[in-house]
């Protein structure tokens, strides 16, 4: 695999230097330095963009705060280590601030260095290379309403499968679709590529269709090999404004015989603030046809308490940025939180973003009932779906 480009950000010459060096004898082999913001922005300027920027975000008087929010903007920052400890409510605040920019915060380097502590941090890294600054904006334009209609009615658009678990015995305990584009000349798309264009061009209600039926076809599969699964869709709460998407879920089920408990709906609560009654009469619907209701992403939004009171909600997806760092007494708050209401609100969890063993034995030991993320099964297509559940038959449940 290539090596991520590394800027290193440091006034203090001497530390820099043992950065530096630290981070070459983990094998980094493009290593950058600048002694100030300025000197960083030239170096980005003239040789591209950079994948982990190691800086003290509380120094340089906000400077490394301005310069982040310069480099992200022209896409050309991805990741940054903070060196040197922070107050919890600062690293709180940075983290989410970052997050706003689109930047990840590894994590924390403390003084003096530890080599393990830097290549631990530096693991955590998914590694895809940027373009070309130039690139930058073309791959951000939308796809045009032509090329999306055109998908739709050649049958690019496409659903895979990702497993969900029962955490304590890694049985298999229900599948989410997920949308995937099948692009003749771009390749593989994922949702981030093209579903703000099918919002934008009102095809939203077409290509879930397209999903919802391709889906059913699988379980009806499926449940002639003997298997039982609950299927999970994403909504948008813009297609909940009117109810013919729910009359067309009630025809498809009817034409596949499956009862309404197969299905489940996930709504992220971001797109439920200024819900309109038509909305909560939808997923009244919903429910009374036997159909679950999973609040999505669970803990980014700001009306998650009151939307529990309001929608009839059944289960939570508690966003998997929550339990990336398990071991921070906040982020255990929020699990451990989260667990404790549902409990009392007589709903199920669903952890997202388990990508390791050290987490998923974890979040076991806190009682988590259940739990999706690739360390536990990636996306895969229904055909890779069937075979994988071959494989699986006659195995221990543990994933």
């Amino acid at each position: 695999m290539v090596s991520p480009r590394v800027l290193v950000l440091e006034s203090h010459s001497f530390q820099r230097h043992v950065l530096v060096m630290q981070l070459h004898k983990l094998g980094m082999s493009e290593v950058l330095q600048a002694e100030h913001c300025e000197q960083a922005m030239a170096r980005i300027e003239r040789l591209g963009c950079i994948d982990i920027v190691l800086c003290d975000l509380g120094m340089q008087g906000g400077d490394s705060l301005r310069f982040l929010r310069k480099s992200s903007q022209a896409g050309m920052v991805r990741s940054v280590v903070q060196c040197g400890e922070l107050e919890p409510e600062l690293r709180r605040g940075l983290g989410h601030l970052l997050a706003l920019m689109g930047v990840k915060l590894l994590g924390e380097l403390a003084n003096p260095l530890q080599s393990q502590t830097l290549q631990r941090v530096l693991k955590r890294y998914n590694h895809r290379r940027h373009l070309p600054r130039s690139l930058v904006a073309t791959l951000q334009d939308l796809p045009s309403e032509d090329d999306v209609r055109r998908g739709l009615a050649l049958g690019e658009f496409r659903a895979w499968f990702q497993p969900k678990f029962a955490m304590p015995s890694g049985e298999l305990a229900g599948i989410e679709a997920l949308a995937r584009w099948e692009h003749p000349s771009r390749g593989l798309l994922l949702p981030e590529s093209f579903l703000a264009a099918v919002l934008a061009y009102d095809l939203i209600d077409e290509m879930f269709k397209q999903l919802l039926e391709q889906g059913l076809g699988l379980l009806g599969m499926l449940r002639r090999d003997g298997v039982s699964l609950e299927l999970a869709f994403n909504l948008h709460a813009s297609q909940l404004a009117q109810c013919e998407l729910i009359d067309e879920i009630q025809r498809a089920l009817r034409r596949h015989d499956l009862p309404g408990s197969t299905l489940l709906f996930e709504l992220a609560e971001n797109g439920l603030l200024d819900m309109q009654f038509t909305t909560l009469e939808s997923l009244l619907r919903l429910r009374m046809m036997g159909c679950g209701l999973a609040i999505d992403d669970f803990g980014l939004g700001f009306s998650s308490l009151k939307l529990l009171c309001q929608v009839p909600f059944n289960q939570i997806k508690l966003e998997g940025e929550c339990v990336q760092n398990l071991w921070d007494p906040r982020s255990r708050a929020v699990v451990s939180s989260t667990l404790a209401l549902a409990g009392a609100l007589n709903m199920s969890v669903v952890i997202e973003g388990v990508s390791s063993q050290r987490i998923r034995d974890e979040l076991v030991r806190m009682g988590c009932p259940f739990g999706q993320g690739f360390y536990l099964a990636h996306p895969m297509t229904g055909h890779g779906l069937r075979q994988w559940l071959e494989g699986q038959a006659g195995q221990p449940g543990q994933p």
